[in-house]
């Protein structure tokens, strides 16, 4: 056996347990209790133990939820009880429970003691604490984005995700080297505590001044086409009346000027077709198809207007320089040369003898080719350029249109004229708005006289050249470049610029369009004249070529007489061989 251990070195495992009965736990409650609050370990005085009672029966351990604070009946009692006599019975409890309540077991529950195996032991304790349900999420529209997803990429996590905020964004950020942000302030001018970008209040009106708005109105036909013109290539017939939509023949004429103001094309009686090429001036003979050139213009010059005589043996050339040169076309030979005009002769007119010539600086002047001194009577009425003349066939009229927007109408019955003469405008018309290069006299009614305004006017103007009356009045849809009457029927032709470039036919005296050939040309319709035989219209236009275009059918009466009259020598209708399509 081994030596039994000292009762001081035992281990607190080797001691004797006592088993505790109620009597001893409340014992021992009330020396704790009293312990607590002795305040020294010596030994205390009956007044002093009275003392510690007292206030032992004052505290009560609220840790321990089955301890019932005692009543002051039995504080009383415990202070005037023995320690270790036997404490007062329990007070008895009333319960409701299903549970029956001993006398025993309130008494255990009020001093905290849990015996194994009662009922106090099969009470359910709460080993963890209260966890709500989650939430479920409210349903959205797919049109709302979550709050917590990138709208384009799904599996980003934007807890994962660094971004910037407003802190980082600061517009006041602490700067390592004032001096240098104080430089770049200086030589940016952006201050540093305000934005680059930020709204400011909008820009002032526009000036008072509408010369640019009244400008955009004037140049805007030159660009806008209008809605019933259609872009593409073709004609435009009624049901009664039809004209091809090609041309019967093209002519190359590389270098024609693309200037509104000239006249560069004349159709003759002969046949033959007078063309200025820049400086040069050409004759296409349709009859054999050969080409003539009628010398040149001085250097540093350019051919600004040419005109067949009435016989179509003579050709009027006007010169950029202001001077008027007669050509003989069968020998191909000049005559004469007859100077005098301050600036550019931009049309050309023969009567007889007669060569009218309309200067750049306005005056118009008559020139006897019979005589040394040409120059023979001057009409002053115009105060622009002088871009349209022509005389009418029996010669006592002469109309002219200028870019003053003016159209003027002289008698040409002036008996005996001298160098000095001037003579006046028998009518006056200012009724266009634009420059007044087409003028045509109707062949089948002398007294009428057709004029066409440029790009701002765009209009035909009928007059009674007798009474001085408008008759009548139309609208284009842009700039009137000529105008030819047709011999045969009551129909008269305009030739247009930008936007339409077209070839436009209406009717007399409704002024009905009855057919129109659009896009006639690449560029600007600038130029036209009308064939001997009164079939066929030959127009020059900026795209550098000639066509030919048959818009009426010649009347074979008339043709078979002319060609009696003239012979072989002479022809007046367009051979159909040579004007085949190219």
């Amino acid at each position: 056996m081994q030596p039994k251990t000292p009762t001081r070195h035992r281990a607190r495992s080797d001691v004797a347990r006592t088993p505790l009965t109620p009597s001893i736990i409340s014992g021992l409650n009330n020396v704790s209790i009293g312990s607590t609050f002795a305040g020294s370990p010596k030994k205390q005085t009956g007044k002093t133990s009275s003392k510690s009672s007292s206030s032992s029966a004052s505290v009560f351990d609220t840790t321990n939820p089955f301890i019932r604070p005692p009543s002051r009946a039995q504080s009383r009692s415990r202070a005037g009880s023995r320690p270790g006599s036997r404490p007062a019975s329990p007070v008895k409890f009333v319960s409701s429970s299903t549970i029956p309540v001993s006398e025993d077991l309130q008494r255990q529950a009020g001093e905290g003691v849990i015996r194994k195996g009662g009922i106090e032991s099969r009470l359910d304790v709460v080993t963890r604490d209260y966890v709500p349900p989650p939430k479920s999420e409210p349903k959205r529209s797919r049109s709302t984005p979550a709050s917590s997803r990138d709208r384009f990429i799904t599996m980003r996590d934007p807890e994962s995700e660094v971004a910037a905020t407003l802190e980082q964004m600061s517009l006041n950020p602490v700067s390592a080297s004032p001096g240098h942000t104080a430089r770049l302030i200086e030589a940016t001018g952006v201050p540093l505590n305000r934005r680059i970008l930020s709204y400011h209040e909008p820009p002032p009106s526009t000036s008072v001044d509408n010369t640019l708005t009244k400008q955009l109105e004037c140049v805007k036909p030159l660009y806008a086409r209008p809605g019933s013109v259609s872009t593409s290539t073709g004609a435009t017939t009624n049901k009664t009346r039809k004209i091809p939509t090609q041309p019967e023949r093209v002519l190359d004429a590389p270098g024609m000027v693309d200037d509104f103001y000239l006249n560069l094309l004349s159709w003759s009686c002969q046949n033959a077709v007078a063309v200025a090429l820049e400086s040069a001036t050409y004759i296409w003979k349709a009859d054999s198809g050969s080409v003539v050139q009628m010398g040149e213009a001085p250097e540093g010059s350019y051919v600004s207007s040419v005109e067949f005589s009435g016989d179509g043996s003579y050709l009027g050339i006007g010169i950029g320089t202001g001077d008027v040169e007669l050509w003989d076309v069968e020998r191909g030979t000049r005559m004469r040369v007859m100077g005098g005009h301050q600036s550019q002769v931009a049309s050309l007119s023969w009567n007889q003898h007669i060569l009218t010539s309309g200067c750049g600086d306005g005056s118009i002047w008559h020139h006897d080719v019979r005589v040394a001194k040409h120059k023979v009577m001057e009409l002053l009425g115009h105060s622009g350029e002088v871009c349209g003349l022509t005389w009418r066939s029996d010669g006592e009229l002469l109309a002219s249109g200028g870019n003053d927007n003016v159209v003027n109408i002289w008698d040409g019955r002036v008996g005996d004229v001298g160098e000095g003469a001037r003579g006046n405008a028998r009518w006056t018309k200012r009724n266009h708005t634009a420059a007044v290069k087409g003028l045509a006299w109707c062949p089948w009614q002398p007294s009428l006289l057709a004029s066409g305004g440029g790009t701002n006017d765009a209009t035909i103007n009928i007059w009674n050249s007798t009474t001085g009356a408008r008759l009548h009045t139309l609208k284009t849809p842009s700039q009137i470049t000529s105008l030819v009457w047709s011999p045969s029927r009551k129909e008269i032709l305009s030739t247009h610029g930008y936007p339409t470039n077209s070839i436009m036919l209406h009717t007399y005296p409704s002024m009905e369009r009855v057919a129109e050939i659009r896009d006639a040309h690449d560029s600007r319709v600038l130029f036209s004249a009308i064939g001997p035989a009164g079939d066929m219209v030959v127009t020059g236009a900026g795209d550098e070529n000639l066509k030919f275009w048959k818009i009426w059918d010649a009347k074979s009466a008339e043709s078979a007489k002319k060609k009696k009259d003239d012979g072989e020598r002479r022809t007046n209708t367009t051979n159909p061989h040579t004007l085949a399509i190219r």
